[in-house]
């Protein structure tokens, strides 16, 4: 069962992943929550969820990640190594953009291109998808086509920037030209609507949109 947390603000678009091992995956800025706490627990006990997993390393998805650590005992924080690189030596420089004190967090699980990991009751796949950040990566159920792209892609064409530090155009174009070659039935974006059924459509259209950059 999948559960999202559509972004308030500029916080990042939230989700539970329920399961064998429940995992939310990002967390906003932190700057709600309270309010982000009191929607989780109406589906599950909060002491029950098992990890955190990044998408990347910009303060609108890893802000609120040291608030659930508080307050979930035995969470572990996972991230791609180059993401906990920056957290762990609280450097995330987008945090300017928001007027906050930029994350230091660390991180228990370092993830690499080509991992597997258990998200809710499935086997996903780690995709590196550098382009919108240095860490940045997405999240590939195959049997399901499910995909949490992060900031890399979204909904309706929708492309992540790649003009903030770490940011590359052509990294970008790449990382987006892979996803396109997946077979994606449901896409679960960083930021906005989230689609099902049609996913791979709408990462098509993001390709079409990167290369007309």
């Amino acid at each position: 069962m999948i559960l999202p947390l559509i972004g308030r603000g500029f916080d990042s678009n939230i989700y539970l992943v329920k399961g064998k091992r429940n995992t939310l995956i990002d967390s906003g800025t932190g700057m709600y929550f309270e309010d982000i706490l009191e929607v989780l627990e109406r589906e599950i006990d909060i002491e029950d969820i098992d990890q955190l997993i990044l998408t990347h390393e910009h303060i609108d998805h890893t802000g609120g990640a040291e608030y659930f650590k508080r307050r979930v005992k035995d969470l572990k924080i996972v991230a791609h190594e180059k993401t906990a690189e920056i957290l762990e030596k609280g450097i995330e420089p987008t945090s300017y953009l928001f007027s906050l004190p930029s994350p230091k967090v660390k991180i228990d699980l370092k993830l690499k291109e080509g991992d597997r990991i258990r998200i809710g009751d499935d086997i996903y796949r780690v995709l590196y998808t550098p382009g919108h950040s240095e860490g940045s990566i997405c999240l590939y159920q195959e049997d399901k086509g499910i995909l949490f792209s992060g900031d890399t892609v979204f909904s309706y064409g929708g492309i992540g920037r790649y003009d903030l530090p770490g940011g590359d155009l052509f990294k970008l174009e790449k990382s987006i030209e892979r996803l396109s070659n997946l077979n994606v039935k449901d896409l679960y974006p960083g930021h906005g609507d989230y689609v099902v059924g049609v996913g791979d459509k709408h990462i098509k259209l993001s390709l079409r949109n990167v290369k007309e950059l």
